[in-house]
């Protein structure tokens, strides 16, 4: 049986050997089988072979899964069907609406009419696409000399648009036992570059701007001529121009003429900004004033309006409910001074991080060079009910979970949220004492006040200061019960935490000022009591962890996003998370008891701690990329601690999302040799608390078909202690070993990709196990035809939600 889980991921990925690529192709028809370009020089080798319009089927061992796939649910589909449910869907759609044409407000026609719609976009998708299981799959690409010839223009089109204007494309096809091999001759010949660029305007005023940051500009002399490069220097130009009071300019008054020297291979360009057609020149437009209208949900309050003017703006509402000097602190675009866009476009995305409307829309009236700026929203709900109900992935087993928040905007009439959370759910954990996976539960409720503001201090000015780097307070008050099968705990939280974040979103603050909790365990298992008795008469009081504690601590992170890290589909992108923290640091203004005093009933803890986590993701083209994440963390426990953390604050390693060839928080720490379950050599029975970590994880990743795509990754790294541990010897952290103490594992993963969900496997073994004899650690030798995953215990098998990292 628990062999049976690697022998489906084995055979998810060689299914498709038994089915030939070629199968069913009539007579004259080929399988793409491979594309080739030939003449690449200087040109970007990966961007021409993404202009190809027929990309052969992914294959493993001469075939494919996804044609296999597509071919299994061809086999039940019938577009003529499909077709005819599509016209009679629609003919009752055309019905319901022309009902609702009577009777607009009659909620069974409108519950009916988005049902129908909705099985309508559901039917016209499955008659372009075809069924689930083909959309899941590819269909065969089977070579058209039409997508052939697209592809010969388009090579050509971006040759001509990198400077290559005396280049030529050709290509030849190659037919073997029903397959075609494509080959694209390309002679770039010599590239132009830009001689010189001038700018013409009769405008003195705008070209000013554009001579104030010369390197700003996206075309430079001396570089090669580039056309996707002046199409950024265009949108550049009018965005410059629209932030500098320019409300009317746009793109379309900026040409460009280039001038070809074919004997020197230069380009002499020529940029013009010609006249609006309504005046005699762009002209510089000045807000002159401000509305802002907050519109009643229906007519019932028209006649309750509260008109208010603060800081120059005019403020409108259906009642006196909201606070104008908070909404004053979200508005960038100020009386008497230049239009700028891109204070309208940040006033908007403020106004709508609040949470308090449906919508923010800003429009401009025009009375000659001056602008009205109207700002009209309207309240969003009072209040939001929100339930969940899901799963969560943890030690490779689904657990269930509900989730319900009751969220009132608004609440103390100055843009304040209160929220009500309550969570319960079931997750499978390995016991910390070796005794298998259990379901651990736990329940969680907690009340949130979050301010729109800095709360506390007070100082003078700082709302509309700060108001654009969407400032919040957040006041939290929990309590939270966790039932693991080594113990039951309880938790009392209380929070103040400050968060805000850069104009441009990249970087993101948060400062927990003050996060005090009361923890208790009112059981503990006996097992687990044995093994902490056991350490405590070694010399490591871990067993302090568990006493009744009051804890507090203040703490800061900082999370820098370069390029939109997270969205996978974007160019290279990557995020550093900067993590520190101080806690029980009030505690050296106390005479406080110190954990090591015998008799001791109640812990106290003082730590410190610092985390740095980077990620890196780089696309190689549009279906392989490589992502990288470096994760390094130390906590160090100081005064009445007495060389104890709380166990929430201590580092593990191993796991679907650390070093995955080892189970949740087993690895480690150093080269210390963990007792061993009857499941083997490598069945680590306990969990390994740590006080440092350092580990990085490698992965190449490619799409393969449909929703699948694959991965090989490598994982390296540990955990350890500072300071000797004489329950755990070799568990601290030396330089002069720490090196050869780094675990390494490797393996293969599969994904399913459904834009909103990505399920992952990943099959992980163990290549340099640190717990060995050093000469021995070297175990991926193990593995070999005979036991293809090693010994028992060497090879795990990951299931998560979402991708590692």
């Amino acid at each position: 049986m628990k062999s049976s889980k690697y022998i489906l991921f084995i055979a998810l990925l060689g299914i498709c050997i038994g089915c030939s690529l070629t199968k069913d192709l009539q007579e004259g028809q080929y399988a793409v089988y491979e594309n080739k370009i030939e003449g690449i020089d200087q040109s970007d080798k990966d961007e021409l072979y993404g202009l190809i319009e027929q990309e052969p089927n992914t294959r493993f061992l001469g075939s494919s899964l996804g044609v296999t796939i597509y071919r299994v649910g061809r086999n039940f589909y019938d577009s003529t069907e499909v077709a005819a449910r599509l016209e009679r869907t629609e003919e009752s759609l055309a019905e319901v609406r022309q009902a609702r044409d009577s009777l607009p407000d009659d909620k069974k026609l409108r519950k009916k009419q988005d049902k129908l719609n909705a099985k309508t976009e559901s039917l016209e998708k499955k008659l372009e696409y075809g069924n689930a299981v083909m959309r899941t799959g590819n269909p065969l690409v089977v070579l058209d000399s039409a997508e052939t010839e697209t592809t010969v223009e388009n090579l050509k089109g971006y040759l001509v648009n990198h400077g290559f204007f005396e280049s030529s494309v050709d290509f030849s096809v190659e037919t073997k036992k029903k397959k075609a091999f494509v080959t694209y001759q390309i002679t770039e010949g010599p590239v132009y570059v830009l001689d010189s660029i001038y700018t013409r305007s009769d405008n003195p005023e705008i070209i000013k701007l554009l001579k104030q940051r010369p390197k700003d500009s996206h075309i430079k002399v001396g570089e090669y001529y580039v056309q996707d490069n002046i199409v950024m220097e265009r949108n550049r130009i009018e965005e410059l121009l629209k932030n500098n009071g320019f409300f009317m300019f746009s793109k379309s008054y900026i040409n460009y003429i280039a001038y070809q020297d074919t004997a020197a291979k230069t380009i002499n360009l020529e940029q013009i900004i010609q006249k609006p057609t309504f005046s005699d020149k762009h002209e510089v437009y000045t807000i002159d004033s401000i509305t802002f209208r907050i519109n009643p949900p229906s007519n019932e309050f028209a006649d309750r309006r509260v008109q208010e003017t603060f800081r120059d703006i005019d403020f409108s509402f259906y009642r006196d409910r909201y606070s104008a000097k908070v909404l004053a602190s979200r508005i960038f675009l100020k009386t008497g001074q230049p239009y700028s866009r891109t204070a309208a476009i940040e006033t908007q995305r403020q106004l709508s991080n609040l949470d308090l409307f449906r919508f923010v829309n800003i429009t401009f009236d025009t009375l000659g060079t001056s602008l009205t700026a109207h700002i009209f929203t309207q309240p969003n709900q009072k209040y939001q009910l929100t339930n969940q109900l899901g799963m969560t992935i943890t030690e490779q087993l689904p657990g269930p979970f509900f989730s319900t928040s009751l969220r009132n905007r608004n609440f103390f009439r100055a843009g304040e949220i209160l929220e009500f959370n309550f969570r319960a759910g079931l997750e499978g954990v390995a016991s910390a004492t070796g005794q298998g996976v259990y379901q651990s539960s736990e329940v969680s409720t907690g009340v949130t006040v979050i301010f729109p503001r800095f709360l506390i201090p007070f100082a003078p000015g700082s709302l509309q200061k700060y108001g654009r780097y969407n400032p919040n307070t957040r006041t939290r008050l929990s309590y939270i019960y966790t039932n693991r099968p080594e113990y039951t705990r309880n938790a009392v939280n209380g929070l103040l935490s400050y968060t805000w974040a850069t104009s441009t979103n990249r970087i993101h603050y948060t400062l927990n000022a003050a996060d005090i909790s009361y923890i208790r365990t009112p059981k503990i298992q006996d097992e687990f009591l044995d093994i902490l008795e056991d350490l405590q008469n070694e010399g490591n009081n871990l067993i302090w962890s568990f006493l009744p504690s009051f804890i507090s601590s203040i703490s800061g992170q900082t999370v820098i996003n370069f390029n939109k890290y997270g969205d996978f589909t974007s160019n290279k992108a990557s995020l550093l998370r900067l993590f520190a923290e101080s806690g029980g640091t009030t505690l050296n203004f106390f005479d406080v008891r110190s954990n090591s005093e015998p008799g001791i009933d109640y812990a106290n803890f003082q730590w410190v701690k610092t985390q740095a986590d980077f990620r890196r993701y780089y696309p190689i083209d549009q279906n392989q990329q490589v992502a990288y994440r470096l994760n390094f963390g130390w906590a160090r426990p100081y005064g009445v601690s007495a060389g104890i953390l709380p166990y929430e604050k201590y580092f593990f390693a191993g796991g679907g999302t650390s070093i995955r060839a080892w189970q949740a928080r087993r690895l480690g720490p150093g080269s210390f040799s963990p007792e061993t379950g009857e499941g083997g050599e490598y069945d680590y029975t306990n969990e390994q608390p740590a006080e440092m970590i350092l580990e990085s994880m490698l992965e190449y990743r490619r799409k393969l078909f449909g929703y699948f795509d694959m991965a090989l990754f490598v994982d390296i790294g540990n955990s350890w202690v500072i300071g000797y541990d004489s329950a755990r010897p070799g568990a601290d952290f030396r330089y002069d070993r720490f090196y050869k103490e780094l675990a390494v594992g490797t393996g293969l993963g599969l994904r399913m990709d459904f834009d909103f969900l990505v399920i992952r496997l990943d099959l992980a073994t163990k290549a340099v196990d640190p717990a060995k004899p050093e000469g021995e650690r070297w175990v991926l030798d193990n593995i070999n035809f005979k036991r293809p995953f090693g010994v028992r215990g060497q090879t795990v098998l990951n299931f998560g939600i979402g991708y590692p990292f």
